[in-house]
């Protein structure tokens, strides 16, 4: 707001509002805002939804705090030399935050289609996400998410959805391994986190089945994942019923080494 006097005779300052949209003044207050109610994404998805100066700072500023406030360690892993992530902030705080839903697809039978939604908890492993990787990509970096799971009905098994994403991918042996074998982007599916296009891990024959089936808890002929061109990874699978019996080596046969829990970041 400014002063200035006016041309009346009683020389009384009159008072110049602003805008209704002119913005934060000191961007720094929103972010202890935010602290404050611990980065809460339903009130951050509304803030960003205002005008288009708080989408825009959100844009900028917002969702990479809500993700380094979240799971600094996994962002940390993810960020390259200049501090920047592909595909943006907003689709990976997106992914971090929400289900995608599933659609059928040629390899993934799923009817009806099951929607998207905010999830209350989740848990992204790099130690999960090496079960997902044929030996020959190993030396990539991928987070994995447990699977969100959703109930049919009519099924013996229900189904798990779960998410992901890589370190790197524009570097990676899975995305060289992908055009090395000449697999085709899918015509009619998209990544559900930044819109991009998505090679299907089944046509690309770079799903090893057996460790990303039992990391699952999911049959090995009943899953399917996609990776797009910015590294986020999607998928489906049939889950299994639990047993009394679960073998409790499941997590020490990969590679023979246990699950890393120093590298898995739980967000609330």
């Amino acid at each position: 707001m400014s002063w200035s006097l006016s041309s009346s005779s009683n020389h009384r300052p009159r008072v110049e509002t602003e805008p209704v949209d002119s913005g934060i003044q000191n961007e720094h207050i929103l972010v202890l805002v935010f602290e404050s109610l611990k980065w809460d994404i339903h009130v951050l998805c509304q803030t960003a939804a205002v005008n288009r100066k708080l989408h825009a700072l959100a844009n900028r500023r917002l969702w990479r705090e809500l993700c380094l406030y979240k799971a600094p360690r996994m962002i940390a892993t993810l960020t390259d030399r200049a501090g920047k992530i592909s595909g943006g902030w907003q689709a990976l705080a997106k992914l971090l935050f929400f289900c995608g839903g599933w659609v059928s697809t040629s390899h993934f039978k799923l009817n009806p289609p099951r929607p998207g939604h905010f999830v209350n908890a989740s848990r992204f492993s790099k130690t999960s996400g090496r079960s997902f990787l044929m030996k020959k990509c190993r030396e990539d970096v991928l987070y994995v998410s447990d699977p969100c799971e959703h109930w049919t009905g009519d099924k013996e098994h229900d189904v798990g959805i779960y998410r992901g994403v890589f370190r790197g991918f524009t570097r990676s042996k899975t995305r060289e391994y992908l055009i090395k074998r000449q697999v085709q982007l899918e015509d009619t599916i998209r990544c559900p986190y930044c819109g991009a296009r998505v090679w299907s891990m089944t046509a690309g024959r770079l799903i090893p089945r057996k460790s990303a089936a039992r990391r699952l808890g999911s049959c090995d002929d009943g899953l399917e994942y996609f990776v797009c061109l910015n590294g986020h990874m999607h998928g489906a699978c049939w889950l299994v019923p639990l047993s009394s019996d679960e073998d409790e080596d499941d997590d020490s046969e990969e590679d023979g080494d246990n699950a890393d829990n120093s590298d898995d970041q739980k967000h609330q």
